[in-house]
């Protein structure tokens, strides 16, 4: 009995621990420090596109995306237009994808990054809030600060670039439909990738 109200209870702090977020409701609201010691807060971009990326630069399934240039151009196309991109870090401390500010942007540097902003929460607070389960794991907020996209980048569970052309790339069909003024044909996926190392 001892053991099945064991398993029940960390079952239930397993729900508690990372929060379900709904398409069309309002964007949980958070304010992070970015790798350059700058404030960002997501209230703060009231009226415009964001994309949140959560990212890990040791994943092979980011570096898929990264070392291909897919995310980079996905990146340059979208802020072009008016889009913020927020690219989130939430590896803790000793865990895999822990970088320093410094490392996190030399390696934005190398990797030609076109993100608005690289974002640590080295605590986990705002992943858990989101309930952001991989990297990449990709959210989309339209001006009104409602969530309208969630899920995987693309439709090919893969970490060999080579699948990237032959993937239909969910982020930017979304992002598409939404500033043409067009309903999302899909709103929701299942991420895919390495888990958020909290």
């Amino acid at each position: 009995m001892k053991k099945l109200c064991f398993a029940l209870m960390m079952l239930l702090m397993g729900h508690v621990a990372y929060a379900q977020v709904e398409n069309n409701a309002a964007a949980p609201d958070f304010t992070l420090t970015d790798s350059n010691e700058t404030s960002h807060t997501l209230s703060q971009y009231k009226g415009k596109y964001v994309v949140l990326e959560w990212f890990n630069p040791d994943c092979p399934f980011v570096v898929k995306h990264y070392g291909s240039g897919n995310m980079q151009k996905l990146q340059q196309m979208y802020t072009e237009k008016g889009v913020v991109w927020l690219s989130i870090n939430s590896s803790a401390p000793t865990k895999e994808g822990f970088h320093p500010p410094s490392e996190l942007n030399d390696w934005a540097k190398q990797m030609k990054s076109s993100a608005t902003a690289i974002l640590i929460d080295s605590s986990g607070g705002t992943g858990r809030l989101y309930g952001a389960k991989t990297t990449p794991h990709m959210f989309i907020i339209d001006p009104s600060g409602h969530l309208i996209y969630q899920g995987a980048i693309d439709s090919i569970n893969s970490p060999d670039p080579s699948v990237i052309p032959n993937s239909e790339n969910f982020v930017k069909i979304a992002l598409d439909e939404a500033m043409a003024g067009k309903p999302i044909t899909t709103p929701s996926t299942k991420s895919y990738g390495c888990s958020v190392k909290y």
